[in-house]
C-alpha cells in the first residue's frame, strides 16, 4: 500500500479535529446525494478580528475519502486567515489528499472544502 492510502486511511480510521465546539462562531453543512457523504463544520474565530480561524470541528459520516479530506482540512485551516480558505481550490484539497481521484472520488473529497467555504462566506455577512 502506497504511503498517501496509508495517510488517508489513518484521517478516516483516527479523525483529527472530530467532534463539536462548545460555542462556534459559525457551522455549515452539506449532503452529498449522489454518494451519501454528510459533512458539517463548526468554526471559532479570534473576537477581535474575525479574520482568522481560532478553530475548527468537523461531524457527519462518508467514505473514507470525505471523511479523511475533512480531517486534513480542518487540521490545515487551524491559524489561517479567512481569505486565504476562500482561496482554497480542488487542486489544493487533491494535491492534500496525494493521490489520484476517479470523478466521483473527487467530489467526496471536496464536499468539505465546499462546506468550509459556506462556512467562512457567512462570517463575511
Amino acid at each position: 500500500m502506497d504511503l498517501y492510502r496509508e495517510i488517508i486511511l489513518d484521517h478516516y480510521k483516527h479523525p483529527r479535529n472530530f467532534g463539536v465546539l462548545e460555542t462556534p462562531d459559525v457551522k455549515a453543512s452539506e449532503y452529498n446525494a449522489t454518494c451519501g457523504d454528510r459533512i458539517s463544520i463548526e468554526l471559532c474565530v479570534y473576537a477581535s478580528t474575525r479574520k482568522r480561524i481560532k478553530d475548527a470541528r468537523f461531524s457527519g459520516d462518508g467514505c473514507a475519502i470525505s471523511v479523511a479530506s475533512a480531517s486534513m482540512l480542518m487540521e490545515k485551516i487551524i491559524g489561517m486567515g479567512v481569505k486565504d480558505i476562500i482561496a482554497l481550490t480542488a487542486n489544493d484539497i487533491i494535491d492534500m489528499l496525494g493521490t489520484e481521484l476517479t470523478p466521483s472520488r473527487t467530489k467526496c473529497a471536496l464536499l468539505p472544502l465546499e462546506v468550509l467555504q459556506k462556512a467562512v462566506l457567512s462570517l463575511q455577512s
